[in-house]
């Protein structure tokens, strides 16, 4: 398969812990980077997705330089570890975020939030309140946010870091079946090496990526 997706020498200064590496994800692969607290797994996603510019190097998709592409145009879904869902808004609302900001029609929301909902295990959730959820089930709700919009990769920043146990190696192997049914690239970053093992297709470390 092509390469889908490159990070190449990315950054120095603040984001020093990145500096020369290099990391490519392919077309359905699901990679996870593993490394402590601190060594840069978040700075990553965010040069990624645009929210950080990197000093050096490129982000790439297909072979195209991503570095002047603003963050909304990169078609790049992202998931934090603290769901960063808004409170005033209910389950509907927050999951068509994105459909409705880019003014696709409501019917058409409607349909996409059933469709995403029932596949990530809450039906009928759509007129829950924020504050009657579970954790697990808040972060069900941020997943399928970022998957409306169809991204071509999708950026997991410890997900289920705040989760119990019990919940959290559900969801793992629940979030490996979504990703492989809809064929999408992820890039999942962690410091939980059974969450990877779980989760990836291939596991790298940060300390291999800079060699």
């Amino acid at each position: 398969m092509r390469d889908v997706f490159r990070i190449h020498r990315t950054a120095e200064g603040d984001a020093a812990a990145l500096q020369g590496m290099t990391l490519d994800v392919e077309e359905g692969e699901v990679v996870v980077v593993l490394g402590p607290s601190g060594s840069g797994k978040s700075t990553l996603l965010r040069v990624t997705a645009g929210l950080l510019v990197p000093d050096h190097g490129r982000v790439a998709w297909d072979g195209e330089d991503l570095r002047t592409v603003p963050t909304h145009r990169r078609r790049f879904g992202l998931v934090f570890q603290d769901h960063q869902l808004f409170p005033h808004r209910d389950v509907a609302r927050n999951v068509g975020f994105g459909l409705s900001v880019s003014g696709k029609p409501q019917a058409e929301i409607r349909r996409r939030v059933t469709e995403l909902l029932d596949l990530v295990g809450l039906p009928g959730f759509d007129r829950r309140g924020l504050a009657s959820l579970s954790g697990g089930e808040a972060q069900r709700v941020a997943l399928a946010r970022a998957l409306a919009p169809s991204p071509r990769l999708l950026l997991l920043d410890e997900p289920l870091g705040a989760l119990d146990r019990e919940l959290h190696d559900r969801l793992a192997l629940d979030l490996r079946r979504l990703l492989k049914e809809l064929g999408i690239a992820g890039l999942h970053v962690t410091h939980d090496r059974d969450e990877a093992g779980t989760v990836a297709d291939r596991v790298v470390s940060l300390e291999q990526l800079g060699r």
